[in-house]
């Protein structure tokens, strides 16, 4: 056991098992100067200080930011380096981090194509094999394109023949995107090269000869991991031309704000282009003939953004959608192409108590995955809606893959838990049979381990799902370190999954503690529309009451109870933290979005206007002041110990959130517990980063928490 280990690694941790207070005889931590400037802005008549608006500039053009940030890493470095266990930590984790890790297949042409990772390898490596059960070639390995790991695979995208690949890379974690093309046979790399795309929509014509993408302007210099993402433009790209000379399909410059997201019919006979507004699901729907001209005309089938229609697939002009129209838990519908709006749809699968999350379209079936109070359940219907069959999943997690095209007869998924590694399976469609191909072999005994799910109320009475892992002997008396991981938002569901990073915590005699708040989209729509824009302290109300909720059912305590969470899940702790300091005996909050007024002036924070409302509406404003993190600091306060952890190349919520709320709570920070900005150097908002860096962010993690919490105390 990890315990043992550490105690047996070193006489220093000998010293350290008596029982003190964490902090009591440390003398407070001497933090970098942060200038204060004397922004103050005026909303509706109410004056808002902003005395870090310096450090929304970026690194690259900045020295003054720059030097800050290596003056804050100095400080974060000397002080997790400075505990005894870390070494032990990082260890533990690299070696339960070193097994063999495998995507699900897709399968194009009689070709099967998908990801591994051998264990420590930085990035996972792309193959090809003539069967899902041969191990097959390296077709790309992005382990060679820079000597630090740091420029990842982005999205791979087969042509209909299979012989060719359309892939991206991703360089220091940043959302921004280039397309390269290689031959699937040979491995020899094609000239085309296509700059400034983001979020991998790549679409080849039936010919593979071409293929549609979307890009965005080419921002101006030094401007790139910072401006806005706006004005994207769908264009064309035909096989050796340069970029110079693609096509353009589709562009709104009346409407910069929106985003598209293009696809093919299987068939070959429709283009369908989906128009987002924001990050929420709710979209128009334009159609084209594939045969019309590349800068023809769109039809479209809805012009609104009411509701969710996500395409399914086609069967001749009838196209099915999943839809939250009429159904919060979502239901799936037909249209016709000749006689589209939702006046002319036929319902095919009705909603149910049951989430449904998405539907795939193989040999005639509907395979529709659904979450159960959390939990995974596949079933199977007709193309008539009639209940066919249900797949019977190994255990009770998370099952998630289906994909494919819909003349085929073969689907692949995988399947894990919170104690369960991810394992892969092929299933027959015709035969209704899973088989399971791909097993991980790691150092962890699932059955030591218990998986608990419960439900506990929030402070206005509603009922949320909470699920409690950890080892089965530990004793339930109110002094576990603690770990409460949360997210609440975007319609984003938290099911069970591995981690390497929960099984070392759970090991070193911790217990995880994940609960489903309002936001997400466990229950449907209207559990993400409680806790957005004005109803968003609900999130809030519910991470606090699972805290309450952990020491109430003897768990923990306040200050055992560490807090996680990463982006929309780092503001949640961040206000956790300010609305309640004496709930918590640790906070962690990773790339969090920190100030809620100006949030929406960078990168990708257009697009979250939905979820979180903006200050250009009174209500709203008042609502985002209310609950900012970095604005609702109170100097003299005594917040917990507290380890911020941001990237440079952070162009999803940039960094500059992080720093402002960092230097704020140093600021207001009294007694000695410790206020850490640990800043990541060519890293990004999480996608792509290479596992060196992850065992080395889940050290440090793990480490601070040891000491924060006086885990050597026991």
């Amino acid at each position: 056991m990890l315990r043992r280990n550490l105690i047996a690694e070193s006489a220093v941790v000998v010293l350290l098992l008596v029982s003190i207070p964490c902090f009591a005889k440390e003398p407070r931590l001497e933090y970098p100067e942060t200038r204060r400037g004397d922004q103050v802005d005026t909303y509706y008549g109410v004056q808002v200080d902003d005395p870090y608006r310096w450090l929304e500039a970026d690194a690259r053009t900045s020295k003054e930011v720059a030097d800050w940030i290596d003056s804050q890493n100095e400080v974060t470095r000397a002080y997790l380096d400075s505990i005894p266990q870390r070494q032990a930590i990082h260890r533990r984790l690299t070696e339960l981090w070193n097994y063999e890790r495998y995507s699900v297949p897709q399968q194009t042409a009689g070709r099967y194509f998908y990801s591994k990772n051998d264990g420590l390898q930085d990035q996972a490596v792309f193959y090809v094999a003539d069967s899902y059960e041969d191990e097959g070639r390296v077709l790309l390995d992005p382990n060679r394109w820079s000597a630090d790991g740091t420029i990842a695979l982005g999205a791979t995208v087969v042509s209909d023949d299979g012989k060719l690949l359309a892939y991206s890379r991703k360089e220091s974690g940043s959302d921004w995107s280039t397309i390269y093309v290689v031959e699937v046979d040979s491995g020899q790399q094609h000239s085309d090269i296509l700059h400034w795309t983001r979020w991998g929509n790549i679409v080849w014509n039936a010919e593979s000869t071409g293929f549609f993408y979307v890009r965005y302007p080419e921002p101006e210099e030094g401007q790139q991991y910072q401006s806005l993402s706006i004005n994207p433009m769908c264009y064309f790209h035909r096989l050796g031309d340069s970029q110079a000379q693609d096509r353009l399909v589709y562009r709104r410059p009346d409407q910069p704000k929106w985003s598209f997201w293009l696809q093919r019919t299987d068939d070959n006979r429709y283009l369908v282009m989906s128009i987002s507004r924001s990050t929420d699901p709710q979209n128009q729907v334009l159609l084209r003939p594939v045969a019309a001209p590349i800068d023809g005309e769109w039809t479209p089938l809805i012009k609104d953004f009411e509701n969710e229609f996500s395409l399914i697939g086609n069967e001749g002009n009838q196209l099915l959608f999943l839809t939250d129209l009429d159904a919060p838990t979502k239901r799936v519908v037909a249209m016709s192409a000749d006689q589209p709006g939702r006046e002319h749809l036929k319902e095919v699968i009705a909603a149910s108590d049951a989430t449904l999350e998405g539907v795939s379209l193989f040999d005639g079936k509907l395979v529709a995955s659904y979450l159960r109070d959390v939990v995974s359940q596949v079933q199977v219907f007709g193309l008539d809606g009639t209940l066919q069959s249900e797949i019977a999943l190994p255990g009770v997690g998370t099952a998630h893959g289906f994909g494919g095209r819909q003349t085929d007869a073969e689907t692949f998924y995988a399947f894990t838990s919170y104690a369960t590694p991810t394992a892969i399976y092929r299933y027959d469609v015709r035969t209704g049979q899973s088989t399971k191909i791909r097993e991980p072999r790691v150092e962890f005994d699932p059955n030591q381990y218990l998986v608990r799910q419960a439900f506990y109320e929030s402070a206005d009475g509603t009922r949320v799902p909470i699920i409690v892992s950890h080892r089965r002997d530990l004793e339930q008396d109110g002094m576990r370190p603690t770990l409460l991981y949360g997210y609440g938002g975007f319609n984003i569901s938290l099911t069970p999954y591995f981690s390497v990073t929960y099984a070392t915590w759970m090991e070193m005699g911790g217990v995880v503690a994940v609960p489903n708040l309002r936001g997400g989209g466990e229950y449907g729509e209207e559990w993400h529309e409680a806790g957005k824009k004005l109803n968003k302290q609900n999130v809030f109300d519910d991470f606090i009451a699972a805290a309450e909720w952990l020491i109430q059912e003897h768990y923990t305590s306040s200050n055992k109870l560490a807090i996680m969470g990463g982006s929309n899940g780092g503001l949640l702790v961040g206000a956790a933290m300010t609305q309640r300091p004496d709930l918590f005996g640790a906070c962690l909050p990773a790339v969090g979005v920190m100030d809620m007024l100006r949030y929406n002036q960078f990168t990708a924070g257009h697009f979250w206007r939905d979820e979180y409302g903006t200050t250009e509406d009174p209500d709203e404003f008042k609502a985002l002041l209310a609950y900012s993190p970095y604005h609702n600091l109170r100097e003299g306060e005594q917040y917990p110990a507290t380890m911020i952890t941001t990237a440079d190349t952070d162009d999803r919520v940039v960094p500059m959130h992080s720093f402002k709320f960092g230097a704020a709570l140093q600021r207001a920070q009294v007694g000695s517990a410790p206020v850490l900005l640990r800043i990541e150097k060519r890293a990004g908002h999480g996608a792509g980063t290479p596992t060196t860096k992850q065992i080395d962010l889940a050290a440090d993690r793990w480490a601070f928490l040891w000491k924060s919490l006086g885990m050597s105390e026991e």
